[in-house]
């Protein structure tokens, strides 16, 4: 910007010239002052950070069904070993190059499990860091001077990927503006598909298959007045947008196949208000389609 307001200066004169002249030095020296002192306006041991929220707990809807299977009688618990269950969306966010899910599917589910208090666990998506320690245990790098206990077999292996995430299934709105006054509201729905199979460990047989989706809503309200004072054009801008968030979306399909997995295949019972809700969309429509064939 400095080059155009010179050459706008010469083109009106000397006088220009050197008032443009004496502003870039005095702005320039007001830059080299605040870099100078920039942290002696504030105290020596740094200033105090601002806090928002407590840390809170991170549950789902269905975060209270599994934690009711708690309760069932019986301690002959099953070992589940949870394997990778990726995001196979293929949903890059080109704003930030990074994925639009999250990465962390087979933690979710390694932590529904847990929340049922009815599964035991066995490592086996990262064996990276346990298999370093019994190396060095049998290499005798460590203070055990015990050998390593066998390893727990797996009964079950649980394994699959978050494969849909479809935008903008729904989306609606309304406004009225009159005279520079007015507002507007619109709502946005889209949906996250999770498919999981639960594997036998010893016959490799799949067991059971679970493929579930949840749709997410979100919603946007906005107020606006527009206004010219003398010449110029004043801009009030109100609104709210409030989102259910996504990746709650993905931590929900997979607490509730979790669920589906410990009561439909294991056979733990259900809670009623924790059933799945089927629809009949896709049916209804080939019933349609049959209907106008006619």
């Amino acid at each position: 910007m400095a080059p155009q307001i010179a050459l706008t200066s010469i083109a009106k004169g000397t006088g220009a010239v050197m008032k443009t002249g004496i502003l870039i030095s005095l702005a320039l020296s007001g830059l080299a002052l605040t870099a100078c002192s920039g942290t002696t306006v504030y105290p020596r041991q740094g200033v105090k950070p601002a806090l928002g929220f407590p840390v809170t707990n991170n549950e789902t809807p269905y975060s209270s069904c599994l934690a009711s299977l708690a309760s069932v009688p019986g301690n002959n618990l099953p070992t589940f070993a949870v394997g990778e269950v990726a995001d196979k969306t293929g949903q890059i966010d080109r704003t930030t190059n990074g994925t639009v899910l999250s990465q962390g599917v087979t933690e979710m589910m390694i932590s529904a499990f847990y929340k049922t208090g009815k599964a035991r666990l066995v490592e086996r998506f990262d064996l990276r860091i346990p298999l370093a320690e019994a190396r060095m245990v049998q290499q005798k790098m460590t203070t055990r001077s015990t050998a390593p206990l066998p390893v727990r077999a797996s009964d079950y292996v649980v394994m699959g990927a978050l494969t849909e995430l479809n935008y903008n299934i729904l989306s609606e709105g309304a406004g009225l503006w009159i005279d520079g006054i007015g507002g507007g509201g619109r709502t946005v729905v889209i949906n996250v598909g999770l498919d999981v199979r639960v594997v036998n460990s010893q016959t490799f047989d799949v067991g059971y298959v679970s493929s579930l989706q949840k749709q997410i809503f979100g919603y946007e309200v906005e107020a606006n007045v527009f206004r010219f004072f003398g010449s110029r054009l004043v801009e009030f801008d109100a609104g709210r947008i409030q989102n259910e968030p996504l990746q709650l979306g993905v931590r929900s399909v997979v607490e509730m196949a979790v669920y589906q997995i410990m009561t439909d295949y294991l056979g733990l019972p259900k809670r009623p208000e924790c059933q799945l809700e089927k629809t009949d969309f896709m049916s209804d429509f080939l019933k349609n389609q049959q209907g106008d064939s006619k």
